[in-house]
């Protein structure tokens, strides 16, 4: 029978909180936090390791049993009182787990003959980013990379706005320089989103191995993508509004590029 946890003031509690709440304790520790069954079945299913399952009876939906852990998974039974402490919302079956973060590097990326690339740089917020990974994974994007990142892959508002996308999603963390010398390296081509000296995304080619590369919606993309870029391509805007979400508009991108490969 698992430990039962019924104080908020409990110390496993409180390391939870801890790594829901800060970075930087989630970069020392290796661990982030997952709610939900489907996004705990994804980290499963893409190999991540659970470490830690809390599970709240009273408030889960009995439509189906709780998955099988590991031999070495730690599991606590917590109060009512407890997971409405802990939980960032309230449809997640009574399950939130700590989970081993797993950092890939650029080299680690296994690419195809003519991968398909989102790269990102310095969105700051996780919202943003997690909906560009949940499109990335239905267009069938090879990876994400994030530069010079204003917000961790593992923040909680990211992995639950992703969908588990995070999960299944190659994503990379590093700088701008170091992805413009990986993608020069390997002959992928960069485009990049901005509204100067630009042309029609759809009038561009990208069949061929491309990384897609956005910016911020306030400041768009610093002067080392431009510079380092094969093409400059925007997406038509036809009322007084000059940008869209950033997130909208890499799903456009993205898409456009699926619908070229006739995928």
């Amino acid at each position: 029978m698992p430990e039962k946890i019924t104080s908020t003031q409990n110390p496993k509690i409180k390391r939870l909180q801890a790594l829901q709440q800060k970075s930087s304790e989630r970069r020392q520790s290796g661990l982030f936090v997952v709610e939900g069954r489907r996004e705990l079945m994804h980290c499963i299913e893409t190999g991540f390791t659970i470490d830690t399952v809390f599970w709240c009876p009273a408030v889960e939906d009995g439509t189906e049993p709780l998955p099988s852990w590991p031999s070495d998974t730690r599991l606590y039974e917590i109060s009512k009182e407890v997971y409405e402490k802990v939980a960032y919302r309230g449809s997640t079956e009574g399950v939130i787990a700590e989970v081993r973060t797993r950092q890939l590097t650029l080299e680690e990326l296994l690419l195809p003959e003519r991968p398909l690339i989102v790269v990102v740089e310095r969105v700051e917020k996780p919202g943003n980013l997690g909906a560009i990974l949940r499109s990335a994974d239905a267009a069938g994007v090879d990876a994400v990379i994030v530069c010079d990142p204003l917000t961790d892959l593992f923040n909680p508002n990211l992995v639950r706005s992703s969908v588990g996308a995070v999960f299944s999603v190659p994503c990379v963390a590093c700088s701008s320089e170091a992805c413009i010398t990986f993608l020069k390296a390997h002959g992928i081509q960069i485009l990049t989103a901005q509204l100067q000296d630009s042309e029609l995304y759809y009038d561009t080619n990208m069949r061929r191995a491309t990384a897609i590369v956005m910016g911020t919606e306030a400041t768009g993309l610093t002067d080392a993508w431009r510079q380092a870029a094969d093409a400059h391509i925007r997406i038509p805007m036809l009322g007084r509004v000059d940008s869209l979400n950033v997130s909208v508009s890499a799903a456009i991108l993205m898409f456009e590029a699926v619908r070229q490969r006739g995928l």
